[in-house]
């Protein structure tokens, strides 16, 4: 979807400045927040795409307001209270107000380093691959009111398949619940002049993940 988390590319925000020596996390909550979103995903009510996209639909001042780790607790409140987890009220208030929801999975720390696992999100070619390592491609110009994993500064550009990284769960479709209609999965390394104009430093090219019907012959 367009909106203020697709940062890239996009002027006004000030250079990204590392941070040497960068810990995992800064406080202790922000690992708290990574493992209640693991272990909430593992009852299987949504997908990792779907967590993104709530993370993406915070309203822009929220999202440019708060931490990284910050944005994973908003949305896991989200979540939880649009899949009836948790009502706002109970929220609102710090404690359950409401019987719980029943689930038909509960994590235990012996089930948790193979449930929280990441797992693949290959599947089965349902076609032949439309492009192989070397083709010029060009990414479609597209505009979804729904997650999607192009970038907006990649979107209208050409640029040539370094690689094929098989076929995998499409996240456009998983968000939008529609299945995970799987498609080809493409390394594309553009020229930094063709993203960015002619200023642009000539020496720089930057490489994304794009799936199949991102693409088109160039």
């Amino acid at each position: 979807m367009n909106g203020v988390h697709d940062m890239g590319g996009m002027h006004g925000f000030g250079k990204v400045e590392p941070e040497p020596d960068e810990p995992v996390f800064h406080a202790p909550w922000e690992g708290r927040v990574v493992a209640m979103n693991r272990a909430m995903g593992h009852l299987g009510l949504w997908t990792i795409d779907i967590g993104r996209f709530f993370r993406e639909s915070l309203p822009p001042h929220v999202y440019l307001g708060s931490s990284y780790y910050k944005k994973w607790e908003l949305g896991l409140e989200d979540l939880c209270v649009r899949y009836g987890l948790i009502g706002g009220d109970e929220l609102a208030a710090g404690h359950a107000l409401h019987p719980a929801r029943p689930v038909t999975c509960v994590l235990t720390a012996a089930d948790a380093p193979e449930a929280l696992s990441r797992g693949s999100f290959e599947r089965p070619a349902p076609a032949p691959a439309k492009f192989k390592a070397g083709d010029r491609v060009r990414t479609r110009n597209i505009n979804p009111p729904g997650h999607t994993r192009l970038p907006r500064y990649a979107r209208g550009h050409a640029g040539v398949v370094e690689c094929i990284r098989g076929c995998h769960v499409f996240p456009d479709a998983v968000a939008a619940g529609k299945g995970e209609d799987p498609h080809w999965l493409y390394t594309v390394v553009f020229e930094a002049r063709e993203l960015w104009g002619e200023a642009a430093d000539p020496a720089v090219k930057v490489s994304i993940d794009a799936w199949e019907p991102y693409l088109e012959v160039a």
